[in-house]
């Protein structure tokens, strides 16, 4: 049974609360990836846009997406409630109680998933691959118990093109399978960036986050490893033409330098934050790019 939270005397408004329920920049930082898993699908596939197929893939995986962060808050409450970044969440100052909270994530969860089961199975199933994996396996299973939570929980973000793809055409397709495996790459040395900024509230909250229980040195060998295995990638996406292929491979040449750079360091935080900064803008980089790239001018 879990343990009931003090309410900590910070209040947002209503806006404010939802949005760090949802976690609104993570949810939209996934919802990305779903878009141009679909504009590429149709731009692969010569099919036509349809309305009523992307409102469904659209709203659905928000949902889904949205349901999994929220139980997430639910369960990691008495985390929450220790951490700084995550003390203004409304599970922890008591603007919803728990009830409400979970409440919130289940329903949120069914909406979502019955909209895309109206679209096909295939998208249904890459969306319950990630729920599933953000949920019970790493919020609930391996998140307080492995530093490998991080791996785990890259999964989830990762279905995410599958999930925009299958929305239009079987995502058994090298340009959604390599979208899959960079965002899961992606996803490890972001996390462990963030992990290093805030080591010491992990600490505090028991977390075994990588830097917390092996340091900051082997934290940046295993980044060194994850962006490194980004640098070949590009190259299984020709198909999205020689502009994304050249922007790409010096983004990636940008961060393995970045990471090379870590080890000479004498502010292993600043430098963590850089690489916060770094993975972001690269992700948008990225996804934007591959989708400016089905533009007529590109063809």
């Amino acid at each position: 049974m879990k343990e009931k939270v003090k309410s900590h005397p910070v209040k947002n408004s209503l806006l404010e609360d939802l949005k760090l329920l949802v976690k609104f920049s993570v949810l939209v930082a996934n919802f990305l990836p779903v878009l141009a898993g679909y504009i590429l699908a149709l731009h692969f596939t010569g099919q036509d846009f349809q309305w009523l197929d992307f409102v469904l893939v659209s709203f659905g995986s928000t949902l889904v997406m949205a349901g999994a962060l929220i139980l997430n808050n639910w369960y990691d409450v008495d985390i929450d409630s220790v951490m700084d970044r995550t003390k203004k969440r409304p599970t922890v100052t008591g603007s919803f109680t728990l009830k409400q909270v979970l409440t919130i994530g289940v329903v949120t969860t069914v909406f979502g998933f019955l909209m895309l089961v109206f679209i096909n199975l295939e998208t249904t199933l890459y969306a319950f691959i990630g729920w599933f994996t953000y949920v019970f396996l790493y919020t609930i299973w391996s998140k307080r118990r492995y530093t490998l939570n991080t791996v785990i929980g890259s999964v989830s973000g990762a279905v995410t093109p599958l999930i925009g793809w299958a929305a239009v055409d079987h995502a058994i397709h090298i340009v959604p399978l390599t979208l899959f495996l960079l965002l899961f790459i992606w996803q490890i040395p972001h996390t462990f960036a963030i992990a290093m900024k805030k080591c010491e509230e992990y600490r505090a909250a028991g977390v075994p986050m990588l830097p917390v229980v092996y340091g900051f040195t082997m934290t940046k060998r295993q980044m060194f490893i994850y962006i490194a295995a980004l640098l070949p990638l590009p190259l299984f996406l020709t198909t999205l033409g020689t502009v994304f292929v050249v922007i790409a491979m010096l983004l990636n040449i940008g961060w393995i330098v970045l990471a090379i750079a870590g080890f000479f360091v004498k502010d292993d935080l600043k430098w963590a934050h850089w690489n916060f900064l770094y993975s972001v803008n690269y992700l948008m980089i990225i996804f934007l790019l591959g989708m400016i790239t089905t533009l007529p001018m590109f063809r």
